[in-house]
């Protein structure tokens, strides 16, 4: 026999792997002002003002008002969000979702509907950041690399792209 679970998920937000057990809920009417860290998953549908902070994953549902700097592994979001979100590994915002903030997550999906007021970066977080101009100086530069002094400007940027 199949157990079911305690409660009945609505059909949004899903995350692929959503068969993680829910740790924590807060519900519509709730209010809720600090940093809040945890483990596992946690939904809100309430409304929440401060830091969110995890590895884990955060559901944001549709009547969830969010005003907070975000950390986690992966938000699903169908709520209201302002504030920047930084998401290790991927960030879904449904149809009925609205982000004003900066979104740096590796994998975005975003439906259509969605209000989205910001900018994404999109790449690994341990990826060391490498400017497009400076590549394309570089290689400019290198192409001329039997010159002394071109030598020592490659020479330098290769140094700064080290450091």
């Amino acid at each position: 026999m199949l157990k079911k679970p305690p409660f009945e998920m609505d059909r949004k937000p899903r995350l692929e792997n959503n068969r993680e057990e829910l740790r924590a809920f807060l519900g519509e009417g709730t209010n809720f002002k600090g940093v809040l860290a945890f483990e596992g998953t946690v939904r809100i549908d309430g409304k929440l003002e401060g830091e969110v902070i995890t590895d884990d994953t955060l559901i944001v549902g549709e009547k969830a008002i969010i005003n907070a700097e975000v950390n986690v592994g992966k938000i699903a979001i169908s709520g209201k969000i302002t504030g920047n979100i930084n998401a290790k590994e991927r960030t879904d915002i449904h149809a009925s979702g609205e982000v004003y903030g900066n979104i740096q997550t590796k994998i975005l999906t975003i439906e259509e509907g969605v209000i989205f007021q910001g900018h994404c970066e999109m790449r690994n977080p341990e990826e060391k950041k490498i400017p497009y101009v400076v590549k394309k100086k570089e290689e400019k530069l290198a192409g001329v690399a039997s010159m002394p002094a071109a030598q020592e400007k490659v020479k330098d940027m290769s140094q700064l792209l080290s450091e």
